[in-house]
């Protein structure tokens, strides 16, 4: 719009070169401080009045220390090409600056072909326009993202910085409820002390008060004790009064007689003296006796008073401790607030540390990299002046052998003409040029310039050039950058060139062939790839090679309130539990965890009582159960493991895993398919389980079957999870026992349940362990389950073993094993396993090692032993074992594992080998006995058994015959093995 209003000026193509270089120089100061030259070097370059030396002059010489003096250079290197280079000026200002164009030249800024001076062809000019268009909208796209970046950022820290403003303002009211709260309990406690003084006060008077009454009953006492004593002597006086009437009477002399009446009376005055008190000593008596009994009255009144008030001081005094702790905890919540925000100063000092340091060697490596360029660029220019100089040899010399004679003046200048026509846009009378030279650094402020106009504005190097704080992402590829190993084969060269962030490549545009001149210059320019008139390579961001160290384990301590809602987790038991997703803005953000980390253990307190719980070979749904159990801090241990990462997401986009979860399990009951995904299982069972967090089934499993003989998955259905399965187990031990017998006769025939309990482990071995950091010497269970609890195990886990050629053979029951026993071996590829004969001290030994099986008679030398098994099975054939089931685990704790063969009887099946069983001394109701009891301890073998019914054999040979193919079979199949629970 300013254009519009300034009046049109002269026609700059009327103009003559003087005229319009003194227009220009009239704003040279304009347009010094307004022109960016890096924006106007393209255009002058395609106009072909700037040279690429010219270009680098202007933009890397050291001696232009600022923007006006390159742009000022710049139009002085114009001032050469005379018209073409101030026809060339204005135009690139019409197209970058038509303000400015404007205020030079007095013209409206045009884009008709018309308004140019035709140095650059049409299709050329309207090439560049589009480029140039182009690149502003895409600066100014960048500019937007960048400012909305900025103010999200700028957002985000004014919400931190009021949550931060709100915090402080908490603790200070907090404080001052504290402060508050210390003087009124102060005032308190000095109210008490006030009160127990009066108390003590209270305490002595009613003390004076007792002594008082004391007093007074010790003077009735005495006063009592005066009238038992004249009562006494009145007694006495009446007992002489008596004896002296009676010896009267005996003397009849009249003295006598009138000498006692003189005592009588005298003693009857004295008695009635005794007797009577005075008036006044009444008085004085009645008068302190009433005065007694009202300080009685009293004392005991004050007493009551001082028991209330003791009372009602005793219930204050309560109040008042338990005041005391609701203030004491609240202190204590406020010191561990108080030391966590200390923890996390102390915590972004030090990173506040690493970064200034990292900064800091940014800035050496930095100089040296300038340092680097600056020699190569001092070697480029000389290398490019002597091409130049050789060029000029080359080009005069095919022109006077073209054209047959020695070089004129004129014949020169059309050589120029014609060779600045074809490529280089050489003036037609060059003055000399002084040659290139360069100091031993560079602008950096040229780099810069060079990668924006790269347009790489991707900021995926390590090192930040940004003046901003680095985000956690940055935090994280900073700290995993410190293990790498730079490739020093392979990318030295632009490792030292571009700061380890760069490498050239060349743009899609080089594949066209510049049109360029028959010389042996342009020849040898061309084959290099990069010529002159060729599109400059672009600059691209990248990362050397480097070898991830997957041994470092890193804890990170955060605020873990709702944990899986911060992030989401991949993997399981065969992979690892790894970080899939971080909610962005979450406490887990901030400290930096990002995609690809291994979850190794997690820590945390809950009831007081701190928890740790170990993920590394832990299945997703126990991961996601430990993980949601986290209710407030917590400690995570990750360890950066991104190859496993991405082998494992790339197993789940192709659909060839469904979750990083592999493990075999033995199934203990049977289970109906019920809907059309779920999984129809038998007991005994071997499911191969792939996913514990199915999609779209809660509480369930994703399991297959197993072949018998090679690890295949069969069929695939879901099937209900460990503690889903364990209620339906316990459902179904209920239903059996109120089930009538003959029901459960026949159930017993299908076998659905198998009765399984986690022994003296005390825990269920397929879930996480939950330890308790403050006591160690407890077991695993302990945390889990008590040592009394017997939990049913609905699945077990099992690992498959590939035994050799020939296993041993266990026939049950043992009593029908000692019948079968040497038939059997009398087969070929069958032998009877034959006892040793050991001396005590060996014996002993062997016992100590575990190495005898079993004893031939109680207290003997002579013992079946692993050594006699094992020669056996180095010969190729199977041994026969004459032994009970105690040998099971002694041979599985050995790595052999033996066919075990249970033979099913019924009392039909008894009669016909009765004969048999007979002559090695048992009983036919022994047997019986002997197969009911071996049959109930099949259960806790670690391992799977063959049954054979009763239904399928007739006699001694079909069972044998029976027995032999039951074995090649058992023989080809896998061998699953639970751990020994008990």
């Amino acid at each position: 719009m300013a254009a519009e209003c300034v009046p049109e000026g002269p026609d700059l193509k009327e103009m003559g070169d003087e005229d319009v270089w003194e227009l220009i120089n009239d704003n040279r100061h304009r347009i010094s401080l307004g022109v960016k030259p890096c924006m106007l070097i393209p255009y002058l370059r395609q106009a072909r009045v700037l040279t690429e030396m010219d270009e680098d002059e202007i933009l890397s010489s050291l001696k232009l220390t600022n923007r006006s003096m390159r742009t000022s250079h710049m139009l002085d290197l114009l001032r050469i090409q005379g018209r073409n280079g101030a026809m060339a000026l204005l135009e690139s200002l019409m197209i970058h600056y038509p303000a400015l164009y404007t205020q030079v030249t007095g013209r409206k800024p045009s884009t008709e072909p018309s308004g140019f001076s035709g140095l650059i062809k049409y299709s050329d000019l309207t090439e560049y326009l589009v480029r140039a268009v182009t690149g502003m909208q895409k600066e100014l796209q960048e500019a937007r993202q960048e400012a909305s970046r900025l103010g999200s950022r700028c957002t985000s820290l004014e919400v931190e910085l009021g949550q931060t403003l709100e915090q402080q303002e908490e603790s200070r009211r907090l404080k001052a409820d504290h402060d508050r709260m210390r003087k009124n309990l102060a005032a308190a406690h000095h109210d008490i002390l006030k009160l127990k003084d009066e108390k003590c006060d209270l305490y002595v008077r009613y003390t004076v008060a007792i002594e008082e009454r004391s007093a007074a009953n010790i003077h009735c006492s005495d006063l009592n004790l005066q009238v038992y004593q004249l009562q006494f002597e009145l007694r006495k006086a009446q007992t002489e009064t008596d004896f002296e009437r009676q010896r009267s009477l005996k003397c009849t002399t009249p003295s006598e007689t009138q000498q006692l009446r003189e005592e009588i009376s005298t003693l009857s005055r004295q008695l009635l003296v005794a007797e009577k008190f005075t008036p006044a000593r009444e008085d004085i008596l009645a008068q302190d006796l009433a005065e007694a009994m009202d300080g009685r009255m009293e004392l005991a009144e004050q007493l009551r008073c001082y028991r209330e008030e003791n009372e009602q001081l005793t219930r204050e005094r309560r109040e008042m401790v338990e005041h005391k702790e609701c203030l004491a905890l609240q202190v204590q919540k406020l010191t561990l607030d108080c030391e966590m925000y200390q923890q996390k100063s102390t915590v972004l000092q030090s990173q506040l540390r690493e970064l200034q340091a990292e900064r800091d060697h940014a800035y050496l490596s930095r100089d040296e990299a300038q340092a680097q360029i600056a020699r190569s660029l001092a070697e480029k220019d000389t290398l490019r002046s002597q091409l130049v100089e050789l060029q000029e040899v080359f080009t005069l010399r095919a022109w006077g052998a073209y054209r047959g004679g020695p070089d004129t003046p004129g014949e020169r200048k059309f050589s120029w003409e014609s060779q600045g026509s074809s490529g280089d846009s050489l003036p037609s009378s060059p003055p000399p040029r002084p040659r290139l030279r360069r100091m031993h650094a560079i602008d950096p402020d040229s780099l810069r310039g060079c990668s924006i106009k790269s347009g790489d504005n991707t900021p995926s190097s390590v090192r930040s050039q940004n003046v901003e704080p680095p985000c956690p992402e940055s935090l994280r590829r900073r700290e995993e950058t410190l293990w790498y190993n730079r490739d020093s084969s392979e990318t030295a060269e632009c490792d030292v060139l571009l700061d380890n962030d760069f490498v050239f490549i060349p743009s899609g545009k080089e594949v066209e062939q510049p049109v360029m001149s028959p010389t042996p210059s342009c020849q040898s320019n061309n084959s290099d790839g990069l010529s002159r008139a060729s599109a400059p390579p672009f600059l691209l961001r990248s990362r050397p090679r480097a070898m991830r160290i997957t041994g470092r384990v890193l804890t990170i301590s955060f605020q873990g309130e709702a944990l899986l809602s911060q992030l989401q987790v991949v993997g399981g038991n065969k992979t690892g539990v790894f970080v899939h997703q971080v909610t962005e803005g979450s406490a887990a953000n901030t400290v930096g965890i990002s995609s690809g980390a291994q979850i190794l253990e997690v820590k945390y307190e809950q009831a007081q009582q701190a928890l740790r719980m170990v993920l590394e070979d832990s299945t997703l749904e126990e991961a996601m159960w430990a993980l949601g159990q986290v209710r407030g801090f917590c400690h995570l241990s990750l360890r950066p493991n991104q190859d496993a990462y991405e082998k494992l997401l790339l197993q789940l986009q192709s659909g060839e895993a469904l979750s990083g979860d592999s493990f075999y399990v033995r199934v203990n009951m049977s289970l109906p398919g019920g809907s059309q995904d779920a999984l129809t299982v038998s007991c005994n069972d071997i499911l191969h389980v792939t996913c514990t967090r199915p999609a779209g089934a809660d509480c369930s499993w994703r399991a297959s079957h197993v072949h018998p003989c090679q690890l295949l998955d069969l069929k695939t259905g879901n099937l209900p999870n460990y503690y889903r399965a364990q209620r339906l187990l316990i459902r179904a031990i209920e239903d059996m026992s109120f089930q009538p017998m003959t029901l459960r006769k026949a159930q017993d025939k299908k076998k659905t349940v198998r009765i399984v309990s986690t022994g003296r482990q005390g825990r269920n071995p397929l879930w996480v362990c939950v330890e308790d950091s403050k006591d160690k010497s407890t077991g695993p269970g302990d945390a889990s389950a008590p040592r009394s609890c017997l939990t049913l195990m609905p699945y077990t886990l099992v690992t498959p073993h590939y035994p050799p050629v020939c296993r041993p053979v266990l026939l049950l029951p043992t009593i029908l094993g000692r019948v079968l026993d040497q038939k059997l071996a009398e087969w070929q590829g069958f032998q009877l396993c034959e006892p040793e004969l050991l001396s005590s001290s060996e014996h002993a030994a062997r016992l100590q090692r575990s190495e005898v099986l079993e004893e031939c008679e109680q207290g003997g030398q002579r013992c079946y032993t692993l050594q006699s098994v094992e020669r056996v099975m180095k010969q190729g054939t199977h041994c026969v074992l004459p032994l009970g089931l105690d040998c099971v685990r002694r041979l599985h704790r050995a790595e052999i594992f033996p066919i075990i063969i249970f033979i099913g009887h019924s009392k039909c099946r008894a009669r016909k080998l009765k004969s048999k069983v007979q002559r090695q001394g048992w009983s036919e109701e022994q047997l019986l006995e002997c197969s009911r009891s071996e049959e109930s301890l099949l259960d806790k073998l670690p391992c799977l058994c063959r049954s054979v019914s009763p239904d399928s054999w007739y006699d001694k040979t079909t069972l044998l015959t029976t027995l032999r193919s039951i074995i090649w079979e058992e023989q080809k199949k896998i061998v699953w093995v639970e751990p020994d629970l008990w």
